[in-house]
């Protein structure tokens, strides 16, 4: 099967192919089959390689194709490499990404851009499935540049509104900052070690430096790589593109913003990990940014009244775990998360949409209530989804930020206490929309009430697979303290560099159990709380337009960091380009070109009376430039 990996990303590509080319011939149903079996036939796939490498008969293979750039002393191949950290993720890519394509098919089967839609997304998974597959900075770069892309079309998928194309806009320039520091970390990268393939890199990186010892060098190409993570991942200062990016369709938001995309900057920080363990600064910035943004989205997301602006916000918090996990070292761990989160994300955004698709497009949680009743298999997953991310026993969520917060107490019980706080935000505003959502009576319209029904059995399977899988998912990493073992650990571990940098005391098993019992504890605690202001006393958030406190309208507002953005680099940039227009290049360029179009104009109209038909004339001046070629002749002689 090894000789058929080529076919993973192919197959999403042929699909893209044959749907962009004869969508107008193709009816739905051959979209969807073409669309759907392209990802199902990679993922199968994909099951046989991880099959050999969990067997041992593959460990790691690099499968080269052709040399795609030869420029002096530079070699870089279109090659693929094989092995646990590139197979992790591939499964993760086409196995969620096929339950969503199957998804998208039933959501998506009254949309008259159905064939457009089904194009993108096999885009997308192509592009995704390069860039894990690269077995260098330029292939994993390509497909880095290829999600961006076809993010920017899905984001905007229903052009016609005016809003939804300023979201893919924005999302595609913020991506292009972060990217841009990706490409000059590259490029340092060339200049540093000459090469670009992961192997060549990594091995001289470790010959060259040695571990404790400051290598300004290396602080600068991993925090430039970084720069490109915080883009792609929605990290602080670049993640405000991901809240908008809810524009797109449902699906969409599962699959970019949950899944795949946005755990870009995640793996290429892990895949790159040998450089970042010699960088122990870069981690340290990265540790800071992650805990950062993982608290500041969290405490947005706790009044956020759009199902799908608290399911952005969440997992903009959740991505800001995973970074916390990477800068302490933890690369298995934020891996580990990142599996975990694509189960139990992926199913509460297809839960929202199949929510919206009940409720006739409302996404406000104000205008809800009581849908339990009427949607009773979407309650059941979106509850399973909500207890895994809360992080309760025995759901995946509960193994994968256990973790997390285990190390961090290891380095520090300070950072485990900011952890658990942001742990305790998380279950209070996913339960709050869980409440506002599915309890208590329902508070929107007669039309909407009359039409609420549960989603086609199309939309149901895959929400009914990623709960199982919300619920298991954690099993490959339970820890020794439980009697179980951490399998997926062992499993990275040869694409994992030994850390000696910001190294922890390890737990005792009962200071773990410890952790564990208060973080479970005051998880259930919260889950109280948020069950008596919500179930029992009935709150409902205000509606749009009430006096809010000033914290409230602080966090409603997003504090005000789109409004800041704006005043401090959107409009001095135009008004940058405003002056470049009227003084430069109206006043400047066009005056300069201007002039010369009227001085030739001018010239020719004063020769054109040169040309006055007179043959003796003609002589005269035939004579005259003869003798005049021959005077500067002979002084140049001379």
């Amino acid at each position: 099967m090894l000789q058929l990996a080529w076919l993973i990303p192919v197959l999403p590509l042929i699909g893209f192919l044959i749907i962009g080319l004869a969508n107008k011939k193709l009816n739905k149903a051959l979209v969807g089959i073409v669309g759907c079996g392209s990802i199902l036939g990679s993922f199968l796939i994909v099951l046989s390689l991880l099959i050999n490498v969990l067997n041992g008969s593959i460990q790691s293979e690099t499968l080269t194709y052709f040399n795609w750039i030869s420029a002096g002393s530079l070699d870089i191949k279109l090659s693929f490499l094989i092995d646990p950290l590139s197979v992790t993720m591939m499964t993760i890519i086409t196995g969620v990404g096929f339950l969503i394509h199957l998804y998208s098919a039933g959501y998506m089967s009254h949309d008259e851009g159905f064939a457009r839609y089904f194009a993108y997304l096999n885009l997308f998974v192509f592009s995704m499935l390069i860039l894990v597959m690269g077995s260098n900075f330029l292939v994993l770069f390509a497909g880095w540049e290829g999600v961006g892309l076809c993010s920017y079309l899905l984001i905007g998928f229903w052009f016609k509104n005016n809003d939804y194309n300023n979201a893919a806009k924005k999302a595609f320039i913020m991506n292009r900052i972060g990217d841009l520091g990706f490409l000059l970390g590259m490029l340092l990268i060339i200049v540093t070690f000459g090469s670009l393939e992961y192997s060549v890199v990594f091995e001289q990186a470790q010959t060259i430096f040695k571990p404790g010892i400051v290598q300004p060098v290396l602080i600068a190409i991993t925090l430039l790589l970084f720069l490109g993570a915080t883009g792609k991942s929605a990290q602080i200062p670049l993640y405000t593109w991901l809240p908008d990016a809810m524009a797109g369709p449902t699906p969409v938001s599962a699959l970019i913003h949950a899944a795949t995309m946005v755990t870009a900057g995640i793996y290429m920080i892990v895949r790159s990990n040998v450089l970042f363990s010699l960088a122990p600064f870069t981690l340290e910035v990265i540790q800071i940014i992650g805990l950062t943004t993982a608290l500041f989205a969290a405490t947005i997301g706790l009044v956020q009244n759009d199902i799908k602006k608290v399911l952005a916000y969440s997992t903009v918090s959740q991505l800001g775990y995973m970074f916390f996990a990477l800068g302490m070292g933890a690369y298995s761990t934020a891996i580990f998360h990142v599996a975990t989160h694509a189960f139990f994300k992926a199913l509460l955004f297809l839960g929202a949409g199949s929510v919206i698709h009940a409720m006739s497009g409302e996404q406000d949680i104000r205008s809800m209530g009581g849908l339990w009743k009427k949607l009773p298999i979407t309650f059941a997953t979106f509850i399973i989804g909500t207890v895994a991310i809360a992080g309760i026993p025995p759901f995946a969520g509960f193994f994968s930020k256990d973790e997390i917060l285990a190390h961090a107490y290891e380095h520090s019980p300070i950072l485990w206490a900011l952890g658990v706080l942001g742990a305790l935000m998380t279950t209070f505003y996913m339960f709050r929309l869980v409440f506002l959502t599915f309890f208590g009576s329902f508070r929107g319209t007669e039309h909407q009430k009359s039409h609420l029904h549960e989603s086609p059995l199309i939309m149901t399977i895959p929400l009914m697979v990623l709960a199982v899988l919300s619920v298991v998912g954690g099993f490959v990493g339970v820890p020794e303290v439980l009697g179980g073992h951490n399998f997926l650990k062992s499993f990275l571990s040869p694409v994992i560099a030994p850390i000696n940098q910001h190294a922890g005391h390890a737990l005792s098993h009962s200071t773990e159990l410890m952790l564990m019992g208060i973080s479970v504890g005051a998880v259930l605690l919260v889950i109280a709380i948020t069950a008596l202001v919500y179930i029992s006393k009935k709150a409902v958030p205000a509606p749009e337009g009430s006096n809010l406190s000033a914290t409230h309208k602080i966090l409603y507002n997003k504090y005000y960091i789109d409004e800041i953005y704006r005043a401090l680099v959107v409009k001095p940039l135009y008004w940058l380009g405003d002056i470049f227009y009227k003084v430069f290049e109206i006043k400047i360029i066009d005056n300069f070109v201007n002039a010369w179009g009227k001085g030739v104009d001018k010239g020719s109209a004063a020769l054109r009376f040169l040309q006055n038909g007179s043959i003796s004339f003609y002589m005269f001046a035939m004579v005259i430039g003869i003798i005049l070629i021959l005077f500067f002749n002979t002084i140049i002689k001379f």
